[in-house]
């Protein structure tokens, strides 16, 4: 249950039926008046929740806000309701307080629903695919594959939370020309070891990673020296297939490690067979395309020109943009990685009947963003609006205050597999998603390795093992941790309201970080809820309260907390530890 959004509305339709009560008697005018608006105060003298509403109906009732407001209030009714007072201040704020009931209620809730508790059922939910990481199989991840990892496993997780229906997707870039560079340098090192260094000529834009020697060490050490007298479309194709089939695996190992599991692993290969070309002529059959220099092109800038005006743009802001065509089809015969882009998009969309198709890109690609958009909008799938893209800033791994680059034990950039060598998962993937996506990310690796207060996953983790350890010392002692009825009435500290309104808010922020595509909210949230119970901790008695009722009251409250901090890690794929 959403109890933040079951109080606004029912703040909003309190207010609603004050308004309609004041006008039977004449105090109102009657006028067609928008939905109020409800917030929740930055004061908290000012009430849980409030409205501007006779502010916002002002020019439509030509009655002065504050005379309104207190219309409303004095005629509003709360028999029933989740709310125990509605006041009105100047100049025409409306302010609703929570009763009790509504505080029990939340730790109701979370008591039942256990492990659900924030998820949410949609009457009509979207079926969404998150496409991320999507490296090139060509050798190891590295920092933006870890930070990407993260963002789009966590907003996959939350989008499900949400009530949708998601799938995860890594798309495999085995075609094209970095399988081409690859399959040559693995030829290249294949050659070399077995006629020497001098005797073949490595490639001046081939991948020059140790990987790609143990690569070719590997295929000769299983298979001999026999590629050496075969064709080299023969050797090649065989080279490439063997790294393939030695990095996928190692990919899929490495993001298992890292807590991901795809749903689906989609090869850019099977697009050649057909789709693409299919694609391409669709665009063309619409008008879209033209030949120049032996080469098909795609008419990205009419498109785009269209969607911008559309949006409003001026003809002069569009020239400035200095819009350009595409080619999908090179002189060649063979098609551009574009072309294929949008073929994959159009599967996406038009063949396994995603409502929305979200990516996580670096944001190097910002640019791709809009001419993939328009190619989808051409084709009739709405890509303006079906196709999303996420846009990931750098990664700069921190030690002692200065960037690091390279690994101590390879002496190479760090790959996702050294870093989770260094820290642990937890710590990773908590450290990942803990900035918006759209921001730089400063990763402290001395931080993370802490344990204490200062690295924000222990602090988080730290607050669900004091929950543990507190209810185990109970049970040490004698006294039952799971009370069948406490008098969750009895919870009337500040400390104890203000930790229930924190555990009352995971469902909404469920809710906010999938429709902001913003998972880092759920980082923001843990903590934010931690440092509630560890005020309430310090602020209010346990095993020794007042009377018994009270402390089976703290007690249950205490489990909710467990349960809820519990639920925030593992929206976030990380471990929630009995003990530290």
């Amino acid at each position: 249950m959403n109890a933040i959004q079951q109080a606004m509305k029912q703040a909003s339709d309190i207010i609603i039926g004050g308004y309609k009560a004041a006008c039977q008697k004449g105090l109102l005018p009657e006028a067609e008046v928008s939905a109020p608006v409800i917030e929740t105060p930055k004061d908290p003298k000012n009430g849980d929740y409030a409205s501007s509403f006779a502010m916002q109906s002002a020019r439509v009732l030509r009655v002065a806000p504050i005379k309104t407001a207190q219309a409303i209030c004095e005629n509003a009714d709360l028999e029933g309701t989740m709310f125990s007072s509605i006041e009105f201040a100047a100049p025409g704020f409306i302010n609703l307080r929570l009763g009790h009931g509504w505080f029990e209620q939340v730790l109701e809730n979370i008591a039942e629903e256990g492990e659900n508790y924030g998820r949410t059922t949609l009457d009509e939910p979207k079926k969404i695919m998150v496409e991320f990481v999507s490296a090139n199989p060509t050798g190891p991840m590295h920092m933006g594959n870890a930070r990407g990892g993260v963002l789009g496993d966590t907003l996959a997780e939350v989008l499900s939370r949400a009530g949708h229906k998601v799938s995860r997707e890594f798309y495999v870039n085995d075609a094209g020309n970095q399988i081409d560079k690859f399959a040559h340098s693995i030829e290249a090192r294949f050659m070399q070891q077995i006629f020497g260094e001098d005797a073949f000529q490595f490639p001046e834009d081939g991948y020059h990673g140790e990987d790609i020697k143990v690569l070719a060490r590997d295929y000769i050490a299983e298979h001999g020296d026999s590629l050496k007298d075969a064709c080299e479309d023969e050797r090649l194709n065989a080279l490439a297939q063997f790294g393939l089939s030695r990095n996928i695996p190692k990919m899929q190992a490495d993001l298992k490690r890292y807590g991901i599991v795809y749903d689906n692993w989609f090869f850019e290969s099977e697009l050649h067979k057909g789709y693409v070309e299919e694609t391409v002529n669709m665009l063309g059959e619409k008008g879209f395309l033209y030949e120049k220099e032996g080469a098909l092109w795609l008419k990205t800038s009419e498109i785009l020109r269209k969607n911008l005006l559309a949006a409003g743009k001026t003809e002069e802001q569009i020239e400035k943009l200095e819009l350009k065509d595409d080619v999908l089809r090179r002189s060649n015969g063979f098609y551009t990685y574009f072309a294929a882009d949008i073929a994959y998009h159009r599967n996406k969309l038009a063949e396994r009947g995603y409502d929305i198709a979200i990516n996580i890109w670096g944001a190097d690609h910002h640019g791709h963003v809009a001419r993939l958009q328009g190619a989808l909008d051409a084709l009739g799938l709405d890509g303006t609006h079906r196709l999303e893209i996420v846009l990931m800033q750098l990664v700069r791994l921190m030690s002692g205050g200065e960037v690091v680059r390279m690994s101590k034990r390879t002496g190479k950039a760090i790959s996702l597999s050294d870093l989770l060598d260094e820290i642990p998962v937890d710590s990773a993937r908590y450290f990942f998603n803990s900035r918006v996506s759209d921001t730089t990310l400063d990763f402290d690796l001395d931080l993370a390795v802490r344990q204490d207060s200062e690295n924000p996953v222990y602090y988080v983790q730290y607050a669900h093992a004091r929950c543990k350890s507190i209810l185990k010392a109970l049970e040490q002692d004698g006294i039952g941790t799971k009370p069948e009825k406490a008098d969750l009435s009895l919870l009337t500290e500040p400390a104890e309201l203000e930790l229930i309104r924190e555990l009352s808010k995971l469902p909404e922020e469920i809710r906010l970080a999938a429709e902001a595509r913003d998972p880092s909210r759920i980082n923001r949230y843990a903590a934010s809820c931690a440092t509630a119970f560890h005020h309430f901790y310090a602020s209010c008695r346990i095993k020794d309260s007042a009377t018994a009722e009270l402390r089976d009251a703290r007690i249950h409250l205490v489990n909710c907390v467990a349960q809820v901090i519990a639920n925030s890690l593992s929206a976030l794929g990380v471990t929630a530890p009995d003990h530290m």
